[in-house]
């Protein structure tokens, strides 16, 4: 097909743009041939005329199809020119944060100028290994294919890396270098990687600076060199470096800087050590603050002089060659500020105690007046005599700058010779990658001398490369067959030839340079003659004489002559250079040394040494009487000499490009310019690239791939058996053109946009096929919704039809019931008023009548109250006048005695005067005397009868006064009620006239008051109604809110159960890191002990064998393999002894630094192991302190149960006495005393007597037992018992027994008390002699106590002189110490067993005596029965049954045959044939039985030489046979089995309870062997992470071509046009790995495992930790793979996983957890198939994306690439929301899941049921010499 008819409407080309570059359009009609316009639009909206080109009629470039943008080979893009390069660069960097692409084999690097996390050690191990096609661009992956093809082709690789300043040079090489650091590890264990890594800061202190563009930028080229050894480990490194930047040390451009070391020391200036160099602030110095900003942002020079500093110590520059370096860098600094004033015109002079130049000689250790002096002076040699003469100031300051350059120059040169001399090795070394970091081409407005330098070193380098290029291509076509055209593409030979070939620049350069007064203007006329009209490539500016132009292969190069002479000599004066040399200074006089054994470029070089070629060219001068050619050099022949040995090193060596590309010129993160990045480009070859490959056959396809792609373009009929003959038939219809493909070996040529032609057909087929699908499938839809709508409007009138009718009879219904409302609503309101008048009626009456009554009655009343107040009254008045009457009547009588009483006593006074009177008185007197007194008793009586009587009618008399006052009172009061009851009377009928006016108004009011009633009750009952309402609704609001509540409360039941499950989970999680921490120290330290045996053992053999070469093997491993490749050394000794052929080469010497280093790790590992068991001893303290307390509390309630128990046990010991002495009356009794027919057997008698003994031999028995058990917790509780040697305690026992009562006879209750008597003695001796045997055990344990104080003491001394011993000794020491100390142990043991023995022997003996008396007692008493008694007696028929031998579970062997036993059992044993034939685990149980014999001898040597061997035989065979799966699967099966052998047998309760009866009894009896079992728990987890690195192997290869790369949907996937860099083909073809088989490998290891025994629970651990690597493999992958990234893909890889679920069901492990490690692989495959448009699908995207981080959420978005047309890409928009709804979650940074992580294994106990005795040995296992038992 012809070109122009691409051309066609909507078709997208690229026009010419002056700020963009390039501009995209879409046409707007068909292109048609003649045109001279075409109608195009732009992407804004805006339409355009693009005029073509009249001349060449040149049509605008096609834009490939949107699937083709952002590929990761830019020669995968159909249309290869410079719009779809620059496009392709920008969408990647842009859209996709993707800085690395391929370009064919050049790997275009663009500088984001922002950290990545893209280059840690888990990227790493994700590239190592891996082919450069099968992962995303990346450094790394350039720096693995160099290191995989110098391992597999043998031969040395090159990577070059170039790019302007700025572009990201430095930060490439460096990571290059880290990477072969990293994966290839170092041969000796010498830090050789961590020396060539700590050369990157030391040469970039000095060798780089801060310019416009960058502020790291290296002014020096370095071509690095890393060696490697036969194994491929890194050995050393060699350092060449190119064209020192020297005019930097003495001018900077403004906002630059000069070299970092300079900072770094002004920084550092008030540290100690440098008070000496008088060192202040740069900006006090000329010569670093030319420049004007002598800070960069973000940097800390001091830190940066403290890393410098490490550095220079790791390679081996000690302290005293630092400060040295330092004070000659400070007087640099010193000698930049000396100024020189004028004396005259010709001549200057320097102050005199200039202070610069003071400290500058102080510090050189020079002559002041001899530096003075030359420095203002110059020697003039003629032929005849020697001239001084003085210089101008401008002179003087030139040679100040030119020494302070040369200087600095050796200096550099000094450190490269001291670096490479730090990582030289003295192993052979067998191959190298170097990396060369070197200047891109650089063109500036004004171009000197080194722009040209650099330049051409350019030139050299790009023709390098295309003829690189060039024989790729050649040897790509040949390969497959395919008929080779010559190519034409630019060669810059004529472009060399004009600067390096005879009377080119550079000679004629050199050739005015020794002209004695040549200049920069004769040699700029001298090439205008010589080149101006004869070179198309050199050309004469216009307006300039003193410059010239080169057109280079990037462009046109202006170059300005001045100065070009003076930088090509580098002029310094001999003088000065003497003065220097004649220092005091050690170190300066080094630098100025003549090099007379300096080696040339060509010279022979010492064997493992390569070439070295000095940084910077040296100014040399002529030495005083001598002319050497060699001196006389000038910079651009060296810098020549060098470049062609730099290029015979790269030709000789597989070249691997890496162009660094900057982006902008301001550092701006992730910005494009895209005039910029066209420029450099252009430079950088990349574009020439492009151009050669599109030049012939860019595009290539394997037939699978076009097969698959393509087939909707084929027909039925066109497909083929032959898939290749199918191809070409296809193409030959398809393309008519034959010339625009080729038709190879295995692939297809297509010439460039053939491919996007054959997309364009697919996707118009497809366009068409989807057309067709969406006609029929839209009518189908609309005949649906149609058949839908008539079926919803049917419906519709159906129910509105029936919906009028039933509102017709509704209405009919309402009428019908108005009518019948009306007619009672109206009858009930006439009712109603009747009613209300009738009962108004009625009212008015009641009350008129009650009025009247009430009227009446009140009449009544007043009237019958006024009679009854009459009568009160008028008998009060008469009551009154009679008590008037009779106090008047009373008061004349008492007036009248009164008189009469006065006028006796008046005359009984006149008698008493006379005397007769007194006489006569007298006479009788004493006799009235008495009457008198008599009379006067009586009278007193009756005074005091008539006194009580007064008395109480004073009281009723004031009584009854104070009841008639009270009446009087009640009367007043009644008086005055009546009175007011008149006038209330009154008042009351005033009311009631009243009232009666009221009752008028009130009726009146009642009418409206029940009008105003019903209408309040009507409203009430509308109110109720709504409150009701109300109520049911805030009912239902309640009801509501308690189901709030109670969600509430269920919620929070959930979060605090799911806040319960998390910190439960964080819980395990920090167990099970604790647990994982201590397996890999556990790891860590057995790998660290195999290697320490592996070098014992190799200084062992290096002793005996000296002269033993090492064999070499394939190193095609990788880092994550060299982790555990540690045990390998013995192996290759050995096979060593055997190869002859390799004894020629010599064994490189150990280094001992091995040792130091091995030694260190080990102190670390004690002190780690230190910590964990001081943890362990508190919380032991802390938990034997609980206990403590506990027992404390205990001890009291104890002390009670002991007394008890030791009166128990006192009453049985009686009680058995008595029992024994009843069994000795008895016996005498049968044998002596008894009548023979009495005690003849089987007489009642003797019947009765026999069970009574035999039941008092079971009850002795029993006491006994008792006794035993009362003694033994008596013995475990002496703690509790306070010894008292002042008092005896002695328990009187009261016995009184219920026989006593019963006694009758007085003899019995004498021997009754006798026996008390003679029990109490008994008991009283037994309580002593006990109390002595308690002193004695006191004692005992008060002298063990002190004997375990002192040994305790002991061991802390030994401790203590053991830390201060070397690791090795340490060791050795604390072995020996116990050694010694089990030694004693043993010792003790023995003596305590000869005694049990003693007491086991003397207690037989007694046995045997017992039995043999009670023989003899039967045999007599047989011998009394008569012969009739046994005729009488019945016999019973017996049954003898066969005695069986009973085995006891147990192995007996030989301790010679120990040896044996490991060898036929352990290392000689096949695991296939055990598993397939015999039980499962059956070695453990031979060890187990073995050790159980070992233990019923209290053999402790035995056991412990037993369990030793067998441990380190397991070990012996995995070391040997560790890589094979069925090996460490069996052996960790039967490990874990002797495991829990161990357990179950231990005699603990724990691991008792699931044992029979039988099994209880073969526990272990004399040895407690936790101690071992903790051992061997540490070997079976050792064991597990073997078995998971084996298993790890077996699956790596198959995991990313079953998961990732296989197409298991056939179909579904479309491939895309592969690169240059082809990936792997999706197809499965023969040899491919695909989901079958790693289900098959799954189903081996599972039945391989089942059929081992192992334990259901660790299979589950093993299958969870493989399902972890698939996943994190296949997600890392995922992760590095940008074609991987599609819908497509998601929808495989969802299949795929569901695949191994379904695999995890019929193998019920689905609770193994290993679906969980799925987790974050089907999540990432969810991301890729749900949509990523809107908010809401960011939202579910973060709702269900929980087991990714958010860099591998935001990583699989930036990757999604679409496979057809029809998918979209991604926005930016769309990935920055996702960022900031996700930057709150609290993830891991890292990227990548960590692949290598082994999960903690556990080992729950798994009790067996197999009998041990039951278990027969198979003959084949050869164990013939072992005896069951």
């Amino acid at each position: 097909m012809a070109a122009s008819e691409l051309y066609t409407k909507y078709a997208r080309v690229w026009i010419p743009d002056a700020e963009e570059v390039w501009k995209s359009a879409e046409l707007l009609k068909d292109y048609k041939a003649g045109d001279v316009w075409l109608k195009l639009r732009l992407e804004d909206g805006t339409d355009l005329d693009y005029q073509l080109d009249p001349k060449t009629k040149q049509l605008p470039h096609l834009r490939n199809p949107d699937i083709l943008v952002g590929e990761n080979d830019l020669t995968a893009l159909s249309y290869l020119h410079e719009p779809a390069v620059l496009h392709n660069l920008k969408v990647r960097f842009i859209d996709s944060k993707l800085i690395y692409t391929y370009c064919g084999i050049v790997l275009v690097a663009i500088n984001p100028y922002e950290q990545l996390p893209i280059y840690g050690e888990d990227i790493i191990n994700a590239y190592s290994g891996q082919n450069m096609g099968d992962m995303d661009p990346h450094i790394f992956a350039v720096a693995e294919e160099a290191y995989k093809q110098m391992a597999r082709d043998e031969r040395n690789q090159s990577i070059i890396v170039s790019g302007e300043s700025g572009a990201g040079k430095t930060v490439s090489a460096k990571y290059a270098m880290r990477y072969f650091a990293t994966v290839s590890g170092s041969a000796s264990e010498a830090n050789v990687e961590e020396k060539v890594l700590a050369s990157n800061p030391i040469m970039e202190s000095i060798g780089n600076a801060k310019t416009t563009r960058n502020d790291n930028s290296s002014r020096f080229g370095k071509y690095i060199e890393i060696g490697f050894d036969k194994k491929y480990h890194i050995i050393g490194a060699n350092m060449r470096t190119y064209l020192l930047e020297k005019s930097r040390v003495v001018f900077q451009a403004e906002e630059e800087r000069n070299y970092h070391i300079f900072y770094q020391l002004c920084a550092s200036a008030s540290l100690p050590e440098f008070k000496t160099l008088k060192l202040v602030t740069a900006s006090k110095f000329r010569y670093t603050n030319l420049g004007g900003n002598p800070v960069i942002d973000g940097v800390d020079d001091a830190k940066e002089m403290l890393t410098t500093r490490q550095a220079c110590t790791l390679l081996g520059i000690n302290e005293s060659y630092q400060m040295g370096v330092f004070r000659i860098l400070a007087g640099i600094l010193h000698l930049g500020n000396v100024e020189f004033k004028d004396r005259d015109a010709d001549s200057c002079i320097i102050p005199p105690n200039h202070d610069p130049l003071c400290i500058f000689c102080d510090l050189m250790g020079v002559s002041y007046e001899d530096m003075a002096h030359w420095l203002c002076h110059r020697k003039l040699a003629t032929a005849t005599e020697t001239y001084i003469k003085p210089i101008s100031r401008l002179q003087a300051t030139n040679a100040r700058d030119a020494l302070a350059k040369h200087i600095y120059a050796n200096l550099f040169n000094w450190i490269v010779d001291n670096v490479n001399r730090a990582l030289h090795s003295t192993m052979k070394q067998h191959s190298f990658i170097g990396v060369l970091d070197i200047y891109g081409f650089e063109t500036f407005e004004i171009n000197s001398f080194e722009q040209f330098c650099i330049n051409y070193a350019n030139e050299k380098l790009q023709q390098q490369f295309n003829m690189h290029v060039f024989k790729l291509e050649q040897e790509e076509y040949m390969k497959e067959e395919i008929p080779w055209t010559l190519i034409d593409f630019y060669d810059n030979q004529p472009c060399i030839n004009l600067i390096e070939a005879k009377l080119g620049v550079l000679d004629l350069l050199d050739e005015e340079c020794r002209m004695p007064k040549g200049s920069d203007s004769t040699w700029a006329q001298k090439l205008y003659n010589t080149h101006l009209k004869k070179s198309a490539l050199f050309e004469k500016p216009r307006l300039s004489n003193k410059a010239f132009i080169i057109k280079h292969f990037a462009d046109k190069v202006e170059y300005q002559c001045d100065g070009f002479l003076e930088k090509n000599k580098d002029t310094v004066f001999e003088e000065q250079i003497a003065v220097l040399k004649a220092s005091r200074f050690d170190l300066l006089r080094e630098l100025f040394q003549d090099d007379i054994h300096a080696l040339s470029p060509t010279s022979s070089l010492p064997p493992g040494r390569t070439p070295l070629s000095r940084a910077g060219i040296k100014s040399i001068k002529s030495r005083p009487g001598q002319a050497s050619n060699e001196h006389k050099k000038t910079v651009g022949h060296q810098f020549r000499n060098s470049l062609q040995l730099l290029m015979e090193t790269l030709n000789a060596t597989t070249p691997h490009y890496v162009r660094c590309i900057k982006p902008n010129d301001f550092k701006y993160p992730f910005t494009f310019d895209a005039k910029r990045a066209v420029q450099q480009l252009r430079a950088c070859g990349v574009l020439e690239t492009i151009r050669i490959s599109a030049a012939g056959f860019p595009s290539r396809w394997t037939y699978q791939e076009f097969f698959s792609r393509y087939r909707v373009l084929m027909k039925q009929k066109d497909i083929l058996i032959d898939k290749k003959e199918t191809c070409r038939n296809v193409l030959e219809k398809l393309i008519k053109d034959h010339d625009k493909y080729q038709f190879g070996k295995t692939k297809i040529f297509f010439r460039a946009g053939q491919v996007a032609y054959l997309e364009k057909l697919r996707a118009d087929k497809l366009r068409a096929a989807c057309i067709r699908i969406q006609k029929t499938i839209r009518g189908w839809l609309m005949r649906k919704k149609y058949l839908r709508m008539q079926k919803a409007a049917i419906t519709i009138q159906r129910y509105v039809r029936g919906y009028q009718a039933r509102c017709y009879a509704q209405f009919l219904r309402r009428t019908r019931a108005a009518v019948i409302i009306q007619k009672f609503q109206r009858m009930y309101v006439v009712r109603q008023r009747y009613k209300r008048m009738q009962a108004a009626a009625i009212h008015i009456q009641a009350h008129w009548r009650g009025y009247s009554a009430k009227k009446r009655y009140n009449a009544m009343l007043c009237e019958h109250k006024a009679t009854i107040i009459q009568k009160h009254v008028r008998g009060w008045l008469s009551r009154c006048w009679f008590r008037r009457v009779i106090t008047a009547i009373i008061y004349l009588q008492c007036c009248y005695r009164r008189m009469m009483a006065k006028r006796e006593l008046k005359k009984l006074k006149i008698e008493a005067r006379s005397v007769e009177h007194y006489k006569k008185l007298n006479i009788g007197m004493e006799n009235k005397i008495l009457q008198l007194q008599c009379k006067i008793n009586d009278q007193n009586k009756e005074n005091k009868n008539l006194l009580e009587k007064l008395i109480n009618l004073e009281t009723t008399y004031s009584a009854e006064r104070e009841r008639l006052r009270s009446d009087v009172e009640r009367l007043r009061m009644t008086e005055e009620e009546g009175k007011n009851a008149i006038n209330r009377i009154t008042s009351l009928l005033e009311e009631i006239a009243q009232l009666r006016r009221e009752l008028e108004s009130t009726q009146t009011e009642k009418k409206s008051i029940e009008e105003t009633a019903d209408r309040y009750k009507r409203e009430t009952e509308l109110l109720v109604t709504e409150l009701k309402e109300q109520n049911t609704l805030l009912k239902s609001e309640k009801d509501e809110l308690n189901q709030r509540l109670q969600q509430q409360a269920k919620e929070m039941t959930e979060s605090l159960t799911k806040e319960a499950a998390e910190e439960k989970k964080q819980l395990e999680c920090e167990l099970n890191d604790e647990r994982s921490r201590y397996q890999n120290l556990l790891t860590e330290f057995s790998r660290l002990e195999e290697r320490y045996d592996d070098i014992k053992e190799e200084m062992t053999l290096m002793v005996n064998l000296p002269k033993a070469g090492q064999r070499r093997r394939d190193s095609t491993h990788s880092s994550n393999e060299s982790e555990y490749t540690f045990s390998s050394e013995i192996t290759e000794a050995e096979e060593s002894m055997l190869r002859p052929e390799d004894a020629s080469e010599k064994k490189a010497p150990l280094d001992m630094s091995l040792f130091l280093k091995l030694q260190k790790r080990v102190t670390e590992l004690e002190q780690e192991k230190q910590s964990l068991q001081d943890e362990l001893d508190k919380k032991e303290e802390q938990a034997q302190r609980i206990k403590a307390k506990e027992e404390d509390f205990n001890v009291r309630a104890r002390g009670a149960e002991l007394e008890y128990e030791s009166l128990k046990r006192q009453e049985l010991e009686s009680e058995n006495k008595k029992l024994k002495n009843e069994l000795n009356e008895l016996r005498k009794s049968l044998t002596e005393k008894a009548a023979p027919e009495v005690t003849a057997p089987g007489a009642p008698a003797y019947k009765v007597l026999m069970e009574q003994l035999n039941s008092v031999s079971e009850e002795l028995d029993v006491r006994k037992e008792e006794v035993l058990i009362l003694r033994s917790q008596l013995v475990s509780q002496k703690e509790a018992i306070r010894t008292k040697d002042d008092k005896n305690i002695m328990t009187e026992t009261v016995v009184v027994p219920e026989d006593v009562k019963k006694m009758k006879d007085r003899e019995e209750i004498a021997q009754a008390y006798v026996g008390l008597k003679e029990t109490n003695r008994l008991l009283e001796s037994q309580f002593q002699s006990q109390k002595k045997s308690y002193d004695n055990e006191v004692e005992a344990l008060r002298g063990e106590i002190q004997s375990l104080k002192e040994e305790n003491n002991r061991q802390q001394q030994l401790l203590a002189q053991n830390l201060q011993l070397p690791p090795e000794a340490r060791i050795e020491a604390s072995l020996q110490h116990e050694i010694t100390r089990l030694t004693n142990e043993n010792l003790d043991l023995m003596e305590q067993l000869e005694k049990q023995d003693k007491t086991v022997r003397k207690l037989k003996k007694q046995l045997k005596v017992f039995a043999k008396k009670i023989g003899e007692l039967e045999v007599g008493q047989m011998e009394n029965i008569s012969p009739g008694q046994i005729i009488d007696e019945p016999i019973r028929p017996v049954n003898i049954p066969r005695k069986e031998k009973d085995f006891q579970g147990m192995l007996e062997y030989k301790k010679e045959d120990e040896p044996k036993l490991v060898k036929n059992l352990i290392l000689e044993l096949k695991p296939r044939g055990v598993a397939v034939n015999l039980i499962p685990g059956l070695p453990a149980y031979i060890l187990f039985m073995c050790v159980r014999h070992a233990d019923y001898l209290n053999d402790d040597q035995k056991v412990r030489s037993l369990l030793t061997s067998t441990i380190n035989g397991i070990k012996k065979v995995l070391k040997k046979r560790g890589d094979d799966f069925e090996t460490a699967s069996f052996w960790l099966s039967n490990t874990c089995r002797f495991l829990h052998c161990l357990k179950q047998y231990s005699g603990e309760e724990a691991f008792m309870k699931h044992n029979t009866p039988r099994q209880n009894e073969h526990c272990l009896t004399n040895f407690d062997l936790a101690e071992y079992r903790q051992v061997l728990s540490d070997l079976a987890i050792q064991i597990y992470q073997q078995l998971v690195r084996v298993l790890e192997n077996l699956l790596q290869p198959m995991i990313v071509p079953a998961m990732l790369e296989h197409e298991t949907i056939q179909g579904v996937s479309g491939v895309k046009p592969p690169g240059l860099r082809k990936r792997t083909s999706s197809v499965a073809d023969e040899g491919t790995y695909t989901l079958d088989s790693i289900i098959r490998q799954l189903n081996t290891f599972h039945s391989i495992q089942c059929q081992h025994g192992m334990d259901p629970e660790l299979i589950k651990q093993v299958v969870k930790q493989l399902f972890y690597i698939v996943g994190a493999v296949t997600l890392n992958n995922l992760l590095l793979r940008k074609d991987m990234c599609s819908w497509s893909k998601g929808m495989q890889i969802r299949y795929n996983v569901s695949q191994l679920e379904e695999w995890l069901r019929d193998k019920n492990l689905m609770n193994s957890g290993a679906k969980e490690t799925l987790e974050p692989l089907i999540q990432a495959a969810q991301l890729l198939q749900v949509k990523k448009k809107t908010d809401e699908d960011a939202e579910a995207i973060c709702s269900m994306c929980t087991a990714l981080t958010t860099a591998q959420i935001v990583k699989v978005l930036n990757l999604y690439t679409p496979v057809n047309e029809f998918e979209e890409r991604v926005s930016i928009g769309f990935i920055r929301t996702i960022q900031i709804r996700l930057r709150d979650r609290k993830d891991s940074p890292q990227l990548l899941m960590d692949a290598k992580h082994i999960f903690p294994v556990t080992f729950p106990f798994n009790p067996s049921s197999v009998a041990l005795e039951t278990i027969q040995i198979p003959s084949s296992l050869g164990l013939g010499f072992l005896t069951r038992v």
